[in-house]
């Protein structure tokens, strides 16, 4: 992993591509994150990267994770806390930083990595909810589906997590492999 703030810059990014692109009325299919829908997904990206940047800046991040921090303009609440986001991690200290998360706390560099894991993750749940898999990072799935492989990703594997690894056909893009190893059920969302 050479430069994380990088891909989360781009995961960020892509993501807000994605969701510039989310209508209406997509706002209630279902997501290939079980029991979600797109709102709720995007409501916890977003709640997740305000206070990604509160634990990074030390300030409050103005509520709990699963408030509703979409309000009536979802597209707005995402590019209001990417902003926050980007900033946050661009910050000289980012990364010396030790975050709290829900199950403890974790040093910049990890914190990095899980970050960049939800918002990339996250971005192509809702890419394929919303069928823009045509705007998804094919290499920054690639390059995070390497790095996930390449460490101890048992103690990922619980409830509220990530499953386990399921099967992807041979030839499957590196969206569809990256979702299969974190334990997405992918067949109710055929490729586009």
């Amino acid at each position: 992993m050479t430069n994380v703030i990088g891909r989360i810059d781009q995961a960020v990014h892509m993501t807000a591509t994605i969701v510039k692109g989310i209508t209406d009325e997509q706002l209630t299919a279902p997501t290939p994150c079980p029991g979600w829908d797109v709102r709720t997904e995007l409501n916890h990206l977003v709640g997740g990267m305000r206070i990604f940047a509160a634990e990074l800046t030390g300030t409050g991040p103005g509520g709990e994770h699963e408030d509703d921090w979409l309000g009536a303009d979802p597209q707005d609440a995402f590019l209001g806390a990417a902003r926050l986001d980007l900033a946050a991690w661009h910050r000289e200290s980012a990364l010396k930083t030790t975050v709290r998360l829900g199950f403890g706390e974790v040093p910049g560099p990890m914190a990095a990595l899980i970050h960049l894991t939800e918002v990339l993750v996250h971005g192509v749940d809702l890419a394929i909810a919303t069928d823009q898999e045509t705007l998804v990072d094919q290499q920054a799935c690639d390059d995070l589906l390497a790095t996930m492989r390449g460490m101890d990703f048992d103690a990922f594997r619980r409830p509220g997590m990530f499953g386990p690894e399921l099967h992807q056909p041979a030839g499957a893009p590196a969206h569809r492999r990256l979702l299969a190893f974190l334990g997405r059920d992918l067949a109710p969302h055929r490729a586009t």
